[in-house]
């Protein structure tokens, strides 16, 4: 082969290659998806970062409800059918089993990670702590946050009135529910900026 014909095949090959890579540019900026302007859809209770990092943010800590006020308000149907959420891995009725995770019936007032022959996280089994209304409160918020560690995959309710209701409805499904505690008296007034304490009249 002289180096003519080399010369022609070669030419072939780099005209080849040079007319692929055209047509691959061209098909990539015809065809490059749009990205949409806002999420189709958000799983409640996972909190995005400002930075991007992919690292999870800490959840705002939040002012605890007054029990003592919002319990007896509460809407307990509201409640029971938030608690579907729950009963995809839990099982709520008297006397039921595990599922993914332990029965909860009877939970408020229970020891944490007291149910007999389920395996529990480090991290959930590490307090034995009862399940009070602030606890279970904070921990469906975001239980990943709450308890590190724990095997509950569930994203959490960011709805403060949602995990009232269900709260009020896991009260109802308990042969010995804690107590409603008093509500909570209400604050004094501030006195108004500037304001001073008035002084005795001398005598």
């Amino acid at each position: 082969m002289d180096s003519w014909e080399f010369n022609k095949i070669a030419g072939a090959i780099l005209a080849t290659l040079i007319f692929l890579l055209v047509i691959k540019f061209a098909t990539e900026a015809l065809f490059e998806p749009e990205k949409p302007v806002k999420e189709a859809y958000h799983v409640e209770g996972v909190v995005e970062t400002a930075s991007g990092g992919g690292a999870s943010a800490t959840p705002a800590v939040e002012t605890l409800p007054d029990w003592g006020a919002v319990l007896p308000a509460a809407d307990t149907a509201n409640g029971k059918s938030v608690s579907i959420k729950c009963e995809q891995c839990h099982d709520l009725s008297k006397g039921g089993s595990a599922k993914i995770g332990p029965p909860l019936y009877g939970v408020l007032g229970r020891p944490r990670a007291t149910v007999a022959g389920f395996s529990y996280s480090s991290g959930m089994s590490s307090s034995h702590n009862p399940w009070t209304y602030d606890e279970v409160f904070q921990f469906i918020k975001s239980p990943g946050s709450y308890v590190s560690g724990t095997k509950m995959t569930f994203a959490g309710i960011s709805s403060e009135k949602q995990r009232i209701d269900l709260i009020a409805y896991l009260r109802t499904q308990n042969d010995n529910p804690p107590p409603i505690p008093a509500p909570k008296p209400a604050a004094a007034p501030a006195a108004p900026a500037g304001t001073a304490a008035a002084t005795p009249p001398k005598k």
